[in-house]
């Protein structure tokens, strides 16, 4: 995908940190996320990362996450500022140990167990705090009154203006997808728990066995917890950690209670979505590959 983020020179940031710290050691590029630069760096005796964005929203939203999420059973990095830079902005958070599932290649399966755990940390976090449905902001207001709400909402045009991906995919195409989002939403249970909406690659830190870290909050919402599990399924043909997730979590679906058509229905919801922003940032290549993904989901039904 086209991707809109800072493109800071790396000694850019190191003298800025030098600036903020007075000594600053192992100062390291990191793998950038979608929207982010991150570095590794060592500051006051302890390991840190910064990350670039051109907004602060994601940021809030992470330390948020921190201070009302954070558990043994789910680790969120502490997150030390936020701050202006250059009119974008810097996140310093605690480094915490691992590497990405996404990383990990052909060893991301030995982790899904530990992974599925930390789901289920995830989905059971006490949110009698926040309020609403859908994406919620810094201050944990959701902007719906119902989950069907937020997944309908794909389909209208005052949430979603489909333009531009009529200029790539033609509406024949494009429309029986929105239609079906739109039928199967009101049959999905009105649940009100956390989802991180964001889960599975390179969001998730792991060592030894164990889940390190959930990182990136950005995108986190109140709703159905299998979005989460939708998540991996769509996006196994995409990556091979979500491939070996997803055959982790198939044989369990039936005794979670997961049906198959709230699954499908948050695919597409997903895939939709992620072929609206890939039009907006121009990446033809990529709304054809999400369309096609999506309509192949619905030919199984």
């Amino acid at each position: 995908m086209v991707v809109r983020k800072p493109n800071f020179a790396p000694a850019q940031v190191e003298d800025y940190l030098l600036s903020r710290y007075g000594h600053v050691e192992g100062f390291v590029p990191l793998t950038e996320g979608e929207e982010s630069q991150a570095f590794a760096f060592e500051g006051d005796g302890v390991s840190l990362v910064v990350r670039a964005n051109k907004t602060r929203t994601g940021f809030d939203k992470d330390h948020y996450a921190h201070r009302h999420f954070a558990s043994a059973a789910l680790p969120v990095p502490e997150i030390r500022s936020v701050e202006a830079f250059d009119d974008q902005w810097l996140c310093i958070s605690v480094r915490a140990p691992g590497q990405t599932l996404q990383g990990l290649s052909s060893e991301a399966g030995t982790y899904a167990r530990a992974v599925a755990d930390t789901m289920d940390a995830i989905a059971s976090t006490d949110v009698s705090t926040l309020s609403g449905f859908g994406a919620f902001n810094a201050g944990g207001r959701g902007p719906f009154n119902h989950w069907c709400e937020y997944l309908a909402a794909i389909g209208d045009p005052n949430y979603f203006d489909w333009s531009a991906v009529s200029g790539i995919a033609p509406s024949a195409k494009v429309q029986p997808l929105l239609d079906r989002v739109t039928e199967l939403a009101p049959t999905c249970p009105d649940a009100r728990q956390l989802v991180h909406a964001d889960f599975g690659s390179n969001n998730v830190l792991v060592s030894s066995g164990q889940v390190t870290a959930v990182i990136d909050w950005s995108e986190a919402m109140l709703g159905d917890p299998l979005y989460d599990v939708a998540n991996i399924f769509f996006w196994r043909t995409w990556l091979a950690c979500m491939e070996q997730q997803a055959n982790f979590f198939e044989p369990h679906l039936d005794r979670r209670g997961w049906d198959a058509d709230r699954l499908l229905c948050y695919q597409l919801r997903i895939g939709l979505q992620s072929a609206h922003d890939a039009a907006t940032d121009g990446d033809a290549d990529f709304v054809n590959w999400a369309l096609n993904r999506c309509s192949a989901l619905t030919s199984r039904r």
